[in-house]
């Protein structure tokens, strides 16, 4: 038994199926929670300000979880492991745990845990978590990851999850340390504006996401695809900071939504990229030599959803109302500014992620780069018109109408090409006209 361990948290706040913290209550005499603001992402190109205001109301809920079990959570602002290493030493811990995570600054962070915690004489674990199925669980004959998703998904799905954990009932022990420190407000982690209707943060509000999605899910799989529709679980912001348990989710929708559990093997998938090839989050992951345009008055009209092609702009205007985007629409943006306008992914991948509640280096990195082929898509010049998209995938126009209001009285078809109405009926619009000729 240890005497006192440490858990620090990290992207994984919540009690309940959070292995490092079942550890730590198991073989501690005293557990003390930890979240460290770290000023590394707070203050750099991580910040986001609508992740920062998930993050401050899903802090609370995790305190408030924890006071239910007669624990607390230490918060400390800084260097993450300079004030981690001091919550250790001011606790007389002799263990130090936390989820592992794949992100190229993650790995790092670990790895001077590691080097700190051996240089104290102090124990150091990391445990899943973050994924369903941990990266580097599952590897291809000779290779260190799987670069294609279908073999790695066929391999996902048959091999055998780890056991699911209850949440701890006790935390025990009682206060290790002087100064518990308060909550944090949203706006003084993040400079700028934040979307209006973003969803709410921690553990209790992921909890009833996910409930909802499995009662949906109880009626029959959902069309994912259905722009308007909206039938999506929206749990990836849940999942992004690890407010519910992917391997949970996995579980509860396995035998009834199985394409929704298909969604979470891509994100694993994903994962499993970035932790053996960190550089994927800005460098190409396969060579294509694409020559991208610099247009900054295109790109500028692709984030204002200003493009005058109303499929691209309702999504990207969604993701500025509410600080995230249907998945089928984060495709056809993506699809529209990387194959149409031929602009860098990276900067897409920007505007997302200074945006996107769910904003996850290794998905949103993964995808944009599938997306603009030089990722791992095995059809690298794949394009997704966006006309054809729009047809198929909002067929009645309400998803435009939804997002776009200038259209919100076009009839019929005509909501998906409003530069073919007549003259007098354009200028009543305030619309602008399509960047380019589809």
């Amino acid at each position: 038994m240890e005497k006192t361990a440490v858990v620090l948290f990290t992207r994984d706040l919540r009690v309940r199926d959070h292995p490092a913290l079942a550890a730590a209550c198991e073989h501690a005499d005293r557990v003390v929670p930890l979240f460290v603001l770290d000023d590394a992402i707070l203050g750099g190109r991580f910040a986001a300000p609508n992740r920062a205001a998930f993050l401050a109301r899903a802090l609370a809920d995790l305190r408030e979880q924890l006071r239910q079990r007669g624990g607390d959570l230490v918060l400390r602002r800084g260097d993450v492991v300079e004030e981690t290493i001091a919550v250790v030493a001011e606790a007389g811990a002799t263990a130090l745990v936390c989820s592992a995570d794949v992100s190229g600054y993650a790995q790092r962070r670990e790895r001077r845990l590691a080097g700190a915690c051996a240089q104290q004489g102090v124990r150091f674990t990391t445990y899943p978590g973050v994924t369903v199925v941990p990266p580097g669980a599952l590897l291809p004959a000779g290779g260190d990851h799987y670069r294609v998703f279908t073999p790695y998904w066929r391999a996902w799905d048959a091999v055998d999850w780890r056991r699911q954990l209850a949440a701890p009932r006790t935390i025990p022990g009682g206060q290790a340390v002087d100064r518990i420190g308060r909550l944090p407000f949203a706006g003084e982690l993040a400079d700028g504006d934040t979307s209006p209707d973003l969803p709410d943060g921690g553990e209790t509000a992921g909890r009833a996401v996910l409930d909802a999605a499995v009662r949906r899910a109880g009626d029959g799989e959902p069309d994912l695809d259905d722009l308007a529709g909206d039938r999506t679980s929206r749990l990836s912001p849940y999942l992004h900071f690890g407010c519910v348990s992917p391997l949970e989710a996995a579980n509860r929708l396995v035998d009834r939504a199985p394409e929704q559990v298909r969604q979470l093997a891509w994100r694993d998938f994903h994962h499993q990229v970035t932790a053996a090839v960190p550089s994927v989050a800005t460098k190409d992951y396969r060579r294509r030599d694409v020559e991208w345009r610099d247009d900054a008055d295109a790109l500028r009209a692709w984030q204002e959803g200003r493009t005058g092609v109303p499929i691209v702009d309702a999504g990207m205007r969604q993701l500025l109302r509410e600080g995230w985007m249907h998945n089928r629409a984060r495709l056809v943006t993506a699809s529209f500014l990387t194959k149409n306008l031929r602009i860098d992914w990276r900067d897409g991948a920007a505007h997302f992620f200074r945006w996107l509640v769910d904003g996850d280096v290794a998905n949103n990195a993964g995808n944009w780069q599938w997306v603009a082929g030089t990722g791992n898509d095995t059809r690298p010049n794949r394009v997704l018109n966006p006309l054809r998209q729009a047809k198929r995938f909002d067929s009645d126009g309400a998803y435009v109408r939804r997002y776009v209001p200038e259209l919100r009285d076009v009839d019929g078809a005509a909501v998906h090409t409003p530069w073919t109405l007549p003259d007098d009926e354009r200028k009543e619009l305030d619309y602008p006209d399509p960047l380019l000729d589809l």
